[in-house]
């Protein structure tokens, strides 16, 4: 028998598959198609402290092995996800969940971070300091060592649980920012979020998203984030949740090989909402085919070639 769990931030998964925060809504959407608590946990749809009706459409476009969307946080706001949200969530899921949050502001951030700490629901916060498609917040924060370890040291000072700093991929040097949240505190970082890209409309001459430009995911862009991962793994010793890309079960193990602990799944779940069960239920098998008994055995096993 192999054995799939993981720990991530000292709280133990049944498996290391996450479904990304803005492709799994509140859980309980998904719950209607199968049972939720088959997953490790999921990154609950990005909230900030107020609503927000997020960008103009259209927001989202096809393109080769991918999409972009610009969806801009788009949620009901922090005060509505506690009150209205998680107790839906909680009829339906009975594992700690992850709470994604985005901010205009350090103090934005702070005060989201600490009213989600307190909900008993939630097992470690995500704190998105990398969203390409919002003005004047989230990637802003994410671009500079300096600002996002401003961030992490702000959530920390009014939290008590893992705070897992979401790294973006649209920056010179990502190790150096990964570095900078580790020395300010963060239990850990996820990487990568989306990469900064773009479609045009051959009839009408102009951008196909009314935001002109957003964040473009899925298999097309596994191979920057595994080489991100494995740099990140590399320069730090906080544990690494990796994402970008991965759609099958094999991508999964390459993450963890790269120096992941845990994994983030997202367009997959929007071509397929049955991806991440799926990617479940094939891993023991998959596990098995390459020699793996534990997970842990090969977690930045890349990095001994």
């Amino acid at each position: 028998m192999v054995n799939t769990k993981v720990e991530l931030c000292g709280i133990e998964l049944d498996n290391p598959v996450i479904p990304a925060s803005g492709t799994f809504g509140f859980g309980y959407e998904f719950a209607e198609l199968y049972d939720i608590n088959c997953l490790g946990t999921f990154s609950f749809k990005g909230t900030t402290k107020e609503p927000r009706f997020g960008n103009p459409t259209p927001r989202i476009a096809e393109c080769e092995s991918g999409m972009i969307n610009a969806v801009g946080l788009q949620n009901p706001g922090v005060e509505a996800v506690i009150n209205e949200e998680l107790p839906k969530l909680k009829k339906c899921f009975s594992k700690p969940v992850m709470a994604n949050v985005s901010g205009f502001s350090v103090e934005e951030y702070a005060y989201t971070c600490e009213l989600l700490d307190a909900q008993e629901q939630v097992g470690w916060l995500e704190v998105n300091v990398s969203c390409p498609n919002v003005h004047g917040g989230g990637m802003s924060f994410g671009t500079s060592p300096e600002a996002a370890a401003q961030v992490t040291k702000a959530v920390k000072a009014v939290t008590k649980k893992p705070v897992i700093i979401k790294l973006s991929p649209n920056v010179t040097d990502i190790v150096s920012i990964a570095k900078a949240c580790e020395q300010a505190g963060a239990d850990g970082v996820s990487l990568i979020n989306t990469l900064l890209g773009m479609r045009i409309d051959l009839k009408t001459r102009k951008p196909v998203i009314a935001n002109k430009m957003g964040g473009f995911s899925g298999a097309a862009i596994k191979p920057v984030a595994l080489r991100m991962v494995y740099q990140v793994s590399e320069a730090v010793d906080i544990p690494i949740v990796g994402m970008g890309g991965i759609s099958n079960v094999r991508d999964v193990v390459e993450m963890i090989m790269a120096g992941a602990t845990a994994v983030e799944i997202g367009a997959a779940n929007l071509v397929n909402p049955y991806a991440c069960k799926e990617i479940i239920e094939q891993l023991p098998e998959v596990m098995e085919q390459y020699g793996i008994k534990n997970l842990n055995e090969i977690k930045g096993c890349a990095h001994n070639g």
